[in-house]
């Protein structure tokens, strides 16, 4: 496995990838997957990364979002991170939250943070290997399939970013 940056040249497979976490329930209030386009446009283009095997296939991505256009918030970024359903459990997720890690901190950013489903449990351990913690639960802070759901917000201040 090697990770590399994301380019529009993974775009299928990252949609597709996002497509399997969202029918898995335990991702994202998303029901739907955004168009290339739109994923592109919403995410910071220098964290940005794809896990792929031996061959160039994609295994998983991780990208971030800027929290807020306001100044005090330009250190502040929540990531996402999807892995092919078939691959959990064997490092690929690690391997993307490593490389956005090293890559926000050398770009001066200070917190990464993300809102896990409290029932994704797999994920929360991961995110806690890597030095996220838990900043709390926001209780019923939105519906999905009818049903209100809460989520664990996680967050990773870097050590070396002052």
């Amino acid at each position: 496995m090697r990770i590399i940056r994301l380019t529009a040249a993974h775009a299928d497979d990252v949609i597709r990838i996002y497509q399997l976490g969202i029918e898995g329930r335990l991702a994202t209030f998303e029901t739907e997957a955004p168009t290339w386009a739109e994923f592109d446009a919403s995410r910071l283009p220098g964290h940005r990364f794809v896990a792929v095997d031996d061959h160039g296939a994609v295994l998983g991505w991780v990208a971030v979002t800027a929290v807020s256009s306001r100044q005090a918030y330009a250190g502040v970024v929540e990531h996402s991170v999807y892995v092919d359903p078939r691959l959990r459990g064997r490092g690929v997720g690690r391997a993307l939250l490593d490389a956005v890690i090293a890559s926000t901190e050398a770009a001066g950013i200070w917190t990464i943070q993300s809102g896990i489903f409290p029932e994704n449990v797999a994920s929360l351990a991961l995110h806690r290997r890597v030095g996220f913690r838990e900043v709390g639960v926001r209780r019923r802070v939105a519906q999905l399939d009818g049903a209100w759901r809460d989520v664990v917000l996680v967050e990773r201040r870097s050590p070396i970013v002052e």
